[in-house]
């Protein structure tokens, strides 16, 4: 009813918003207002680029990363592949902990890897597929991974102890793919070589990838960093050693190379596919030889070629 103020509800109480108002309080101001640029998708909170960074940092503390100022580091590694964790465990590297996936086959490598993990007193983890595939960063880890602390390199010296009177050591110029430095180590180890040695810079590392792919052999074979490669090679030669670099259009194939030479202390070294050996490298070389191809077969993967070589050194030696 008109003018009837005592009805419930026809008197509005001050401070309510509905109904105009005396001036805006600056409301329409603060609208026109910018915001500031747009923040980087990593930047938004719980934005799809800001989940995928804490899943990647996460992954990669949980392998192993370089360390970075301000920031904890976390230096243990992991091995995978049932095979490689077999052949590290009989060898005794120092490991911290073993991750089983759920549901998978128990067969004799996985029931051996379980009772050396115990006898080791290591702690063993049962978790699922999809955290395995998480915590190694692949899917070929065959349902096992071992945390394992960070590789130890051997000194390049140490190689020409361990290889007695005439060793046989591997050097790699250039190679960057972990693969294969893994290939190469297990062809090393096939082939009886003391060990194989990478420079520290512009080279692969013993990482996981590294592990796996060397079967195994990576527990047996020593790998030796080098500071420079170029001095290592001439201190191999000063020692005694005959230093065969792998090249195309080298001074001679490698069938032809002298058997009594190939039968003394030697080293074989391998470039980069691409790149092939360094410029310093290749002078330091005694002799620079060629595998025999087919026509139209430019150049061999590095691991192939470190597998010929050692193969062809261990018939000159029978």
């Amino acid at each position: 009813m008109a003018g009837n103020s005592q009805r419930r509800g026809a008197v509005r109480k001050e401070g309510t918003k509905k109904g105009s108002v005396v001036g805006s309080g600056g409301q329409r101001r603060r609208a026109l207002e910018g915001k500031g640029p747009t923040p980087k998708a990593i930047d938004r909170k719980n934005s799809p680029a800001q989940k995928a960074a804490r899943r990647a940092a996460a992954t990669s503390g949980t392998r192993g990363t370089s360390s970075t100022q301000g920031r904890r580091r976390d230096t243990s590694d992991i091995v995978v592949g049932r095979n490689p964790i077999v052949e590290a465990l009989r060898a005794g590297i120092p490991a911290k902990k073993l991750h089983i996936a759920t549901g998978i086959d128990y067969d004799d490598r996985v029931r051996e890897i379980i009772d050396i993990a115990r006898e080791m007193g290591l702690p063993l983890l049962e978790i699922s597929r999809q955290e395995m595939d998480r915590i190694t960063g692949v899917e070929l880890h065959q349902g096992v991974a071992l945390t394992v602390n960070p590789y130890e390199y051997a000194d390049p010296s140490d190689l020409l102890a361990r290889g007695g009177r005439n060793p046989v050591i591997m050097a790699l110029d250039g190679i960057t793919d972990p693969r294969n430095l893994g290939a190469i180590v297990r062809s090393a180890g096939a082939f009886g070589a003391a060990g194989v040695v990478v420079p520290e810079r512009r080279s692969a590392d013993m990482t996981a990838v590294a592990w796996r792919t060397s079967a195994g052999a990576a527990a047996r074979t020593p790998v030796a960093k080098a500071v420079n490669l170029t001095r290592t090679l001439q201190a191999y030669k000063k020692a005694g050693c005959f230093v065969i670099g792998l090249a195309a259009g080298g001074d001679v194939d490698l069938p032809d190379i002298d058997v009594e030479l190939a039968r003394g202390p030697v080293v074989l070294v391998i470039g980069s596919e691409g790149k092939g050996l360094s410029r310093l490298v290749t002078e330091t070389c005694d002799v620079i030889v060629s595998i025999p191809m087919s026509a139209g077969t430019e150049s061999l993967n590095a691991s192939v070629a470190a597998s010929v070589a050692l193969y062809a050194v261990a018939v000159a030696r029978r």
